[in-house]
């Protein structure tokens, strides 16, 4: 990101100076900057850090991030994502549900295992080999972020309303695998997730989406 913040509208630094925790300033940011940058290349703007600052993102009265090109509702729909100093942006048009997430391979609980996944997510990840079971409980959580995100009630709602099945491994454009998520007993999204080395990237959406057409690095 650039060293100076001339890429952030007014109502951006209004945000920014009200988050006191650098962690969450520095999160804060990153996210803005991929955002604003995929929502450039999606919507044909120039991308260069002073003009920027007339592309916006900002939350929802539910939290989730609207986008504003010079103070208009932009005609997209989009999610953020960070996670080790890495962020993503899904960016796609207006009237589809989307959610994106990254997370990263790592051990979790018993308990947590317990406590936020489905009986049918416990026994699949039961059923994976012991070095395998990290990955499935980060890929399952993941969808599950990306599903909540997508329905716009994130975190507050149960993780369990919702129930995650993979499909099977392809050879889809970007290495994406498909997925399925169960929103109780009258909704479903479909998804994609992807992984590189530790870093599980997901994307669900409702109408159903190819495979993500291209990841920028920016």
């Amino acid at each position: 990101m650039p060293e100076t913040l001339g890429w952030l509208s007014p109502r951006e630094r209004e945000r920014l100076a009200n988050l006191r925790v650098p962690k969450r300033r520095s999160d804060w940011l990153l996210g803005r900057w991929t955002a604003k940058r995929a929502l450039a290349s999606y919507l044909e703007l120039p991308d260069s850090w002073n003009l920027l600052q007339n592309i916006e993102v900002i939350p929802a009265p539910s939290g989730a991030p609207v986008a504003f090109v010079a103070r208009e509702p932009a005609k997209v729909t989009i999610s953020i994502s960070h996670r080790d100093h890495i962020a993503i942006c899904a960016v796609a048009a207006p009237g589809i549900e989307l959610g994106c997430d990254l997370e990263v391979v790592e051990a979790r609980s018993p308990a947590f295992i317990h406590d936020y996944f489905t009986a049918e997510e416990q026994a699949f990840i039961s059923s994976q080999p012991d070095e395998q079971r990290s990955f499935a409980a980060a890929l399952l959580w993941s969808a599950k972020e990306s599903a909540l995100k997508a329905i716009s009630v994130g975190l507050r709602a149960d993780t369990r309303s919702v129930s995650v099945s993979l499909g099977q491994p392809g050879e889809y454009e970007g290495n994406w695998s498909p997925l399925l998520v169960q929103v109780r007993d009258d909704k479903r999204l479909s998804g994609w997730w992807q992984r590189s080395d530790a870093l599980l990237r997901t994307v669900v959406a409702s109408p159903a989406l190819a495979s993500p057409a291209e990841i920028r690095l920016a």
